[in-house]
């Protein structure tokens, strides 16, 4: 047992050097994500989507992040975060951070990818390599299919300067009037509605004795090397690239929002022009006098401006995921059917295919114990989708409730709750409008279920609810029970094949009761101040997670085993990191898996030396949370939606669930310490911000916890 140090001096644990940068720290996040497309243990597609997200994430950051600090700076807002920095310093410190990544990033791509994808047999062509029966055939696509959809935008006294769309890749022209001998400016729109990249036809790729998977040219570069057909009787003299991003949040103030559905439609449909710029992306060649016609128009100064050397934009590479090459990617994987709910499932296939009504159910099977699946190492379709069209069916379920913070419109469970409320069942579905960047897809749906007689409640104003629950209410005899799924994921096909996730299924009454309360909270009126188990922000759950900190403390001290483990998207919140700097001094061992932003500085000592931060970063995204307090021995393990941050327990509604099964608490803490043991895909952070990537020492096994995960459940497989 570690013993804690005397303190011989009281230390001020607020004090900024004992904290991170939020912003930075995402910055390095995302560095981490860079670094799986520079790592040559990864498969070459699998590298080129880790380059396509690392843009991705950057083109929200700067929409989010960098757009809420340029704002506070306009505002002149000299507040200082935790770590001690004002918004014109942390706007600083991100140009200087993130610089030498995006080079980085684009000479891995230019230099490195591109000549590795040739070597496959996958050709991404510059417009003026190409031979001339290749300019032939685009030339005439670009009359047949692209030309209809350009829209040349003239700039001059007549023509203002004209509002372009966030993210949109557009061409800066210069053309020379013959008959005045005056230079005119205009701009024309890359149409996103067509492929990025347009692919050469078969017999137009040579074969220099290999096989081409794929040829073609970015379809920016098409555009370019047509111009003229655009500005007949004009010179084109010359164009340049460009690429704005836009401020994305929306804005709705609490008395303004009655009717909250109308309130973000109104601010969606500004969404892609009204924003602010926040950043410009050129490439070098663009000339000081186009750059000096763009910046002012933007309202940006030259520290908005970065200088990309090659393609813009490289999230797009995201569709060359979609060839068929699996040896270019990381090995299949298909998640396995819960083996407590095998039976069921071939029972629901027999009888689907005999039309029969199925003799076994899911609610039996919680019934007998409480269920934990996690995904996606095992199926989402066949438990939490099957839960839910179950209820659908079951004639002696009276009513379904669920929250729905992301979904895709190809889910069967909008299929299920609609064919539950045309079946006379009870049908309330939270569907929050505010999820950002999926807002007018919730809107979309939430309208569908309304329609169907479903009762939908839009949000709550001045709350984001981010909580995955399911409440379905069954009459069982004489008596009433209640099943309940409490998650920390969307309730998301997609992304359940793509983030890892855990969800308990139970019946026990307690958890139920929550619910009820919870969901009565969400769609009426009330004032809830405390619930039996659930924590639930924002009421309990801060209280009582610095509570549970606290317990930990209290047994270190008193010569008693004190440890945590806690795995989590993101640590923010200072409140909570001052409580586990206080655990550490007091000897409380702590281990912390954290995906994304850490806040919290750890190997300080007298400070924060009893605690270490590992960051998985794999092919499936970590999104699961799980907190474990060691309890002296009576473990106490808790999942759900929530992380350490402030959003997370002050403005946000948010379910954690005690896990009181003590098979099913074993296995979350055997999956955490599968995660602290990973020498392949687990960062160490260090106490000046750094991460480390572990590496297998010599004559180590490497130790994936993903792989090892998917070994365990490869051993109960049974394909969906």
């Amino acid at each position: 047992m570690v013993k804690s140090k005397q303190i011989t001096t009281a230390i001020n644990l607020s004090d900024p050097q004992y904290y991170f940068n939020r912003e930075l720290s995402w910055l390095e996040f995302n560095r981490r994500v860079l670094h799986e497309a520079l790592d040559l243990r990864t498969p070459l597609l699998e590298r080129l989507k880790f380059t396509a997200i690392f843009s991705s994430n950057l083109d929200e950051y700067f929409m989010i992040r960098v757009a809420i600090l340029k704002d506070q700076v306009q505002a002149q807002v000299s507040k200082r975060t935790p770590d001690g920095l004002t918004p014109q310093e942390q706007l600083k410190a991100i140009a200087q951070l993130l610089r030498p990544m995006v080079i980085a990033q684009h000479h891995n791509f230019e230099k490195v990818l591109r000549s590795e994808m040739a070597s496959q047999g996958i050709h991404i062509l510059n417009y003026i390599d190409i031979s001339s029966e290749q300019r032939s055939y685009l030339r005439k696509l670009f009359k047949q299919r692209i030309f209809p959809v350009l829209t040349p935008l003239a700039v001059d006294p007549s023509h203002p300067f004209p509002r372009m769309a966030n993210l949109s890749l557009n061409l800066a022209v210069v053309v020379k009037d013959p008959v005045t001998e005056k230079q005119k400016f205009a701009k024309v729109k890359v149409p996103n509605i067509l492929p990025r990249f347009i692919e050469l036809p078969q017999d137009l790729q040579p074969e220099n004795g290999r096989v081409n998977h794929w040829m073609g040219v970015p379809i920016e570069q098409v555009v370019a090397h047509n111009l003229e057909t655009l500005f007949p009787g004009m010179l084109v003299q010359e164009y340049h690239l460009f690429r704005l991003t836009r401020k994305a949040d929306l804005a709705v103030a609490k008395e303004e929002a009655d009717d909250l559905l109308l309130a973000i439609q109104q601010e969606l449909r500004g969404r892609h022009f009204r924003g602010s710029v926040v950043r410009l992306e050129i490439q070098p060649s663009m000339p000081q006098s186009v750059r000096q016609m763009l910046c002012p128009e933007m309202e940006l100064t030259e520290t908005d401006v970065y200088e990309i050397d090659g393609l813009l934009n490289l999230k797009d590479l995201m569709s060359f995921l979609a060839l068929p090459l699996p040896e270019l990617k990381d090995s299949p994987w298909t998640p396995i059917i819960p083996p407590r709910l095998h039976d069921i499932h071939q029972c629901n296939q027999i009888t689907k295919s005999n039309k029969a009504e199925a003799t076994e159910n899911i609610f039996s099977i919680i019934q007998q114990n409480d269920l934990l699946v996690h995904h996606p190492y095992e199926s989402f379709s066949a438990s939490v989708e099957q839960f839910i069209a179950q209820a659908a069916r079951d004639a002696h379920v009276l009513a379904i409730k669920m929250t729905l913070y992301r979904s895709s419109g190809d889910s069967e469970i909008f299929q299920s709750l609609i064919t539950a409320a045309e079946s006379g069942k009870q049908v309330a579905v939270l569907v929050e409008l505010k999820a950002r960047f999926d807002e007018e897809n919730n809107i979309t749906w939430a309208q569908k279920l309304e329609k169907s007689g479903i009762h939908v409640v839009y949000g709550l104003v001045g709350l984001k609810t981010h909580t995955k629950i399911v409440l379905v209410v069954r009459q069982e005899g004489e008596k009433i029970r209640r099943y309940v799924h409490i998650g920390t994921g969307n309730y998301n096909p997609k992304t359940a094949k793509l983030y890892t996730d855990l969800g308990l299924f139970s019946c026990r009454e307690d958890l139920g009761a929550d619910l009820t309360d919870l969901f009565n909270y969400l769609t009426g009126y009330a004032h809830q101040h405390s619930y039996r188990k659930l924590l639930v922000s924002p009421v309990s759950m801060r209280d009582r997670m610095i509570a549970l900190i606290r317990r930990e403390i209290e047994n270190s001290k008193n010569g008693k085993t004190g440890r945590i483990v806690a795995k989590m998207n993101s640590l923010v919140d200072p409140q909570i990191i001052t409580s586990l700097y206080a655990a550490s001094q007091s000897g409380v061992q702590i281990d912390l898996i954290v995906r994304g932003t850490c806040c919290l500085r750890p190997g300080v000592p007298e400070i924060s030396e009893n605690i270490r931060v590992i960051s998985i970063i794999g092919r499936f995204l970590e999104h699961s949370r799980i907190f474990h307090f060691h309890n002296n021995g009576q473990n106490e393990v808790y999942i759900g939606s929530a992380d350490w941050m402030p959003r997370n327990l002050d403005r946000r509604v948010e379910a954690v669930t005690p896990v009181e099964d003590p098979k099913i608490s074993q296995t979350l803490q055997d999956i955490l310490e599968i995660m602290l043991a990973d020498n392949r895909l687990a960062w160490d952070l260090q106490s000046d911000g750094s991460y480390i990537q572990r590496y297998p020492r010599k004559h180590e096994p490497e130790r994936s916890s993903q792989n090892i995960l998917m070994e365990i459940w490869q051993s109960f497989k049974t394909d969906v």
